[in-house]
């Protein structure tokens, strides 16, 4: 590892970090859908899809965020115990 250079997590964190986020997105596009589509009487396809879409990226967002940070910890961590333990 480079001196200055962030902990690279491992692809097995990175693949299950891609899913976590794709299925919230999908989780949370069904949320907005469904919450529109209570309210909403008539033709809504506008406002269903703006609920979808919305609901998609804010869960996605925030999936992310959290994931990125965990993985980040754990490389970290990682690397911290490798220089604890005598060779």
């Amino acid at each position: 590892m480079l001196p200055g250079r962030p902990p690279s997590p491992s692809v097995l964190a990175r693949t299950l970090t891609f899913l976590a986020v794709v299925v919230a997105g999908a989780c949370g596009g069904l949320i907005g859908w469904a919450i529109a589509d209570l309210q909403c009487t008539g033709s809504c396809e506008v406002p269903t899809g703006v609920s979808s879409l919305v609901g998609a990226l804010v869960a996605a967002g925030g999936t992310s965020v959290i994931c990125v940070l965990a993985i980040h910890a754990m490389a970290e961590w990682r690397e911290q115990e490798g220089r604890r333990r005598p060779s």
